[in-house]
C-alpha cells in the first residue's frame, strides 16, 4: 500500500505535465515558493477515498485520477520512494473520520512530523465534516504541513490560504446536505408513490422492473399460509415455533444480497423472523414505508456513535396504502394479530403470554382494591400463591392480601367448564375438522418437500450425464451431488413415511370415536394428564378477559368477578382458605361453640359434623368441610384434647383410676378389677368413658387396708366387709 508502483493503476505513469488537471501547477513559482526543504525531507501522502464499493466499481475514472497524484507529487519535488498513497478507506462510508482508519493513520504520521504534503483529488472532499476538517487544517499548521489538490498548494498558516480551505470545507459540508436532502426527497417521493421496495419479506419477490409478486414457489407460499394459520389457532409465537420445530417445517428464504441474490434457501425458523412476519403490514397487500426511526445515540466509550432503530406506532407510519400488493391474509387479522402480540408482552398493563406453570389464572386475575395484576408465586414448586406487588413499586401503597391459587383456580375451571357445557358436540364437529385439515396441511408440505427432493436428484442426474465420461474430473463431483441427491430423497422419503405411520391423513374409526368421546366430556378431556397446563390456559383465556378477586381480611370469602369475553360478568363469593386459624376472623366463636358442644359430651366426630352444619369452615380445606382430625386439634387448642385432663369433669372426693392407684401405690388394673367387682363406688366420662372413682379420706383408709390385706392373704380373698364401699351423701 505504500509503495506508489504497487498502488497506482496501470496506464497512469505519465509525466504530471500531461495529466488532465495539473497544467503547470508544477513549475508554477508560487507553489514552489511553499514548498520548502523542510517539506521536501519528509514523506508526501496521497490520501485516496471512495464512499462505497459501488463507487470503486463503477467510477474508475475518479480512482485513476485520485493515484494520478502519485505524479504530481514527483513533479513537485518529491521522490518516488517518498510518495505513500492510503487508500484504506476506498469504498468505505462514514461521515465522521472516527470511522476512517486511513484518516486516522494520515492524522498520526502528520503529528509525528512525518509528512510535509497531504495530497487529495479535492481537499473539500478529505472530511465530510467541517469539525474534521477544522482540525486538520489545524494540525498540519502546527506541523508545517502543506495541503494540496489539483487546484493548487495551500499552506494552513497562511490567511489567504486558510480562508479558502475554511470555504472549501463548508461548501463541501453543505454540498454533503444538500446531496442527502436530495436523495432523502427522492426516496420519500417515490415511496409516497408505492414504488420504493427495498428489501421484502419472506413470501414475496422484487422483479426487475421493480414491481413486486407473491413467490413463484408454491411450497414458500404454503409456509407462510401455514404459519398465520397455525398462530390463529395456537395463539402463541414461542408454540408456532415450537410446533414448526416439531413437524420440522423449514423456511424458504431467498438472499437479498450478495452474489447469490435471490436464491431460495430453506432455513430453520427462529424466533425474530416469525414476529417480524406477523408484524409486517406487507403480508395484508398494503405498502408501507416509514415504520422505524433512526436515532443517534450519545458516543459510546470507544468514541463510535450507535444508531438506535425506534418502531413507530402505526399513527406515525410516513406512507400506509392499502391494496397495492397481493395478499396472504386481511388487514382486519392482521390488527388482530397486532393486538394479540401487544397483549402477550410481558408488562404490568398486560396478560402476558401463556407459559408452563400450574396456576391456571396468571395475567388475569386484578386484585380488587388497587387494580393491579397479581403475580404468581411458586413456593418450593409444589403449592402456588397470588400476591399483589405493587406495594413494592411504591412504597406508599398499602399490601393488599394475597391467596391461593387452589381455590380460585377450581372456581374459575368449574365456571369455565360449565360454560363450555352446550358447546360440547359443536367442539367435537370442529375437532375432528381441525384434526383432519392440520394432518392434511401437513402431508401437503411433505408432498412439496418429496417433490423439490425429486427435482434436485433429477437435475443432479442430467448435469451427470451431460458431462463427457472422459473428463473425469468434472464426473467425479458431478458423481457425488448426484449421490448426495439420492441420498437426501432416500431420507425425506423415510421420514414422511414415518410421519404417516404416526400421524395419517385420514382419521380411522376407533380416532374419530375416541375424538367425539373426549370432546363431549369436557370436564374428562380437562383434567386428562395429556392436558396440560398451558393447554388449559389457552381454553381459559378464549372465554375469560380477566378475574377480578376483592379480598376482605375480616371475612373469610372473597368477592370474585369473572369477566367474559363479549363484556358479560358473573360476580359470586368464594371462600378464602387461610394458613392457620390464628388469621380466622371468628376464631372465638368456633372455640366457644367446641366447648359447648364438648361440654354436651360430643365426640370429635360429632363435633366436626355439627361445626360444618353450623357453616364454620377450617383452614387451608377447599371443600370447606370439618373432620374428626380438625375437632381434636381445636379441642387441644381449648384444654379439652383428653378428658383426664379436664379438672372440670371431676367432683368432689372424686379421682381418675391412674391417679387414685399412684395415690394407693398398687397397679393401676386392680382399680379396675375393683370397679368391676363392685368394691368402690365409679362412673364414666361421657366421651372416652373413662373411670372416675369416689373416694373421701374414710374411703382412701379403707382402700388402704383392703389392698393391704390381700396382700397378707395367700388367696387374695379378703374380709367381705371390707370391700363393700362406703355410701356417700351425693347418693
Amino acid at each position: 500500500m505504500n509503495n506508489p508502483q504497487t498502488s497506482e493503476p496501470r496506464g497512469h505513469n505519465a509525466d504530471a505535465a500531461t495529466q488532465p488537471g495539473f497544467q503547470a501547477h508544477g513549475r508554477n513559482s508560487q507553489v514552489q515558493g511553499k514548498i520548502g526543504a523542510q517539506q521536501l525531507e519528509r514523506l508526501a501522502i496521497v490520501y485516496i477515498r471512495q464512499s462505497s464499493p459501488q463507487q470503486v466499481l463503477d467510477h474508475r475514472e475518479s480512482r485513476a485520477r485520485q493515484y494520478g497524484l502519485v505524479n504530481y507529487a514527483q513533479a513537485l519535488g518529491w521522490p518516488k520512494d517518498r510518495v505513500v498513497v492510503i487508500d484504506e478507506d476506498q469504498g468505505h462510508t462514514a461521515t465522521t473520520s472516527d470511522e476512517r482508519s486511513g484518516f486516522q493513520r494520515l492524522l498520526t504520521e502528520v503529528t509525528l512530523q512525518h509528512v510535509g504534503l497531504v495530497m487529495g483529488l479535492e481537499m473539500s472532499r478529505l472530511c465530510r465534516s467541517n469539525r474534521d476538517w477544522a482540525h486538520l487544517s489545524d494540525v498540519c499548521g502546527v506541523f508545517d504541513t502543506l495541503l494540496g489538490d489539483q487546484d493548487g498548494i495551500y499552506d494552513p498558516n497562511d490567511v489567504n490560504d486558510r480562508m479558502v480551505l475554511g470555504l472549501k470545507g463548508i461548501i463541501s459540508e453543505v454540498e454533503l446536505t444538500m446531496m442527502r436532502n436530495r436523495l432523502e426527497r427522492g426516496r420519500q417521493h417515490k415511496a409516497a408513490r408505492g414504488e420504493l421496495f427495498q428489501k421484502v419479506p419472506m413470501g414475496y419477490v422484487k422483479l426487475p422492473n421493480g414491481q413486486v409478486e407473491l413467490d413463484p414457489d408454491e411450497q414458500v407460499r404454503a409456509v407462510v399460509q401455514l404459519l398465520f394459520d397455525k398462530y390463529d389457532e395456537l395463539g402463541s409465537v414461542r408454540v408456532l415455533w415450537r410446533y414448526l420445530l416439531r413437524q420440522k417445517v423449514r423456511l424458504g428464504i431467498r438472499l437479498q444480497e450478495g452474489p447469490r441474490r435471490g436464491h431460495l434457501e430453506w432455513r430453520q425458523p427462529c424466533l425474530q423472523t416469525l414476529y417480524a412476519i406477523l408484524r409486517h403490514p406487507m403480508y395484508t397487500g398494503a405498502y408501507v414505508f416509514g415504520r422505524w426511526r433512526r436515532r443517534r445515540q450519545r458516543p459510546a466509550v470507544n468514541g463510535q456513535r450507535t444508531a438506535k432503530v425506534q418502531i413507530l406506532p402505526m399513527s406515525e407510519w410516513q406512507v400506509l396504502l392499502r391494496d397495492r400488493l397481493p395478499a396472504y391474509i386481511t388487514w382486519e387479522r392482521y390488527l388482530a394479530n397486532r393486538e394479540r402480540l401487544e397483549q402477550q408482552r410481558s408488562r404490568s398493563d398486560r396478560p402476558g403470554s401463556v407459559r408452563s406453570g400450574k396456576a391456571l389464572l396468571s395475567g388475569l386475575l386484578v386484585c380488587g382494591r388497587c387494580g393491579g395484576r397479581l403475580h404468581i408465586n411458586y413456593v418450593h414448586r409444589k403449592r402456588s400463591y397470588y400476591e399483589c406487588v405493587r406495594h413494592r413499586r411504591d412504597p406508599n401503597h398499602a399490601r393488599c392480601p394475597g391467596l391461593s391459587a387452589a381455590v380460585i383456580d377450581a372456581y374459575v375451571t368449574e365456571k369455565v367448564l360449565h360454560a363450555l357445557e352446550p358447546a360440547a358436540l359443536e367442539l367435537s364437529l370442529k375437532a375432528l375438522q381441525g384434526i383432519e385439515e392440520e394432518r392434511g396441511r401437513l402431508d401437503r408440505h411433505w408432498q412439496q418437500q418429496l417433490q423439490r427432493a425429486r427435482y434436485e436428484t433429477e437435475r443432479a442426474e442430467r448435469q451427470y450425464q451431460a458431462v463427457e465420461p472422459e473428463n473425469r474430473l468434472v464426473a467425479r463431483t458431478l458423481e457425488k451431488r448426484w449421490e448426495e441427491a439420492l441420498q437426501g430423497q432416500r431420507q425425506l422419503q423415510e421420514e414422511y413415511d414415518r410421519f404417516l405411520h404416526t400421524q395419517p391423513p385420514l382419521l380411522t374409526e376407533a380416532e374419530r370415536a375416541r375424538v367425539e368421546a373426549l370432546a363431549q366430556d369436557i370436564p374428562a378431556l380437562w383434567h386428562a394428564p395429556e392436558t396440560s397446563p398451558a393447554e388449559r390456559k389457552e381454553i381459559i383465556r378464549c372465554l375469560v378477559e380477566r378475574v377480578v378477586v376483592t379480598i376482605n381480611e375480616a371475612a373469610l370469602d372473597m368477592n370474585v368477578a369473572i369477566h367474559w369475553k363479549g363484556s358479560q360478568v358473573t360476580q359470586d363469593t368464594c371462600f378464602r382458605p387461610v394458613r392457620s386459624y390464628t388469621r380466622m376472623p371468628n376464631l372465638q366463636e368456633l372455640l366457644e361453640r367446641v366447648r359447648y358442644w364438648r361440654q354436651q359430651g360430643c365426640t370429635a366426630a360429632e363435633i366436626a359434623t355439627k361445626l360444618t352444619a353450623e357453616g364454620f369452615q377450617p383452614p387451608k380445606r377447599r371443600d370447606h368441610l370439618f373432620t374428626a382430625e380438625i375437632a381434636r386439634s381445636l379441642l387441644h387448642q381449648c384444654g379439652l384434647g383428653a378428658e383426664h385432663q379436664q379438672s372440670d369433669l371431676l367432683k368432689k372426693h372424686e379421682w381418675w383410676a391412674a391417679d387414685l392407684a399412684r395415690e394407693l401405690k398398687i397397679d393401676p388394673k386392680r382399680i379396675n378389677a375393683w370397679i368391676h367387682r363392685g368394691w368402690v363406688e365409679a362412673r364414666r366420662t361421657p366421651i372416652h368413658k373413662r373411670w372416675l372413682v369416689h373416694a373421701d379420706p374414710k374411703e382412701l383408709r379403707r382402700l388402704r387396708k383392703l389392698a393391704a390385706a390381700i396382700d397378707q392373704t395367700a388367696c387374695h380373698r379378703p374380709d367381705p366387709a371390707m370391700t363393700r364401699p362406703r355410701k356417700h351423701a351425693d347418693n
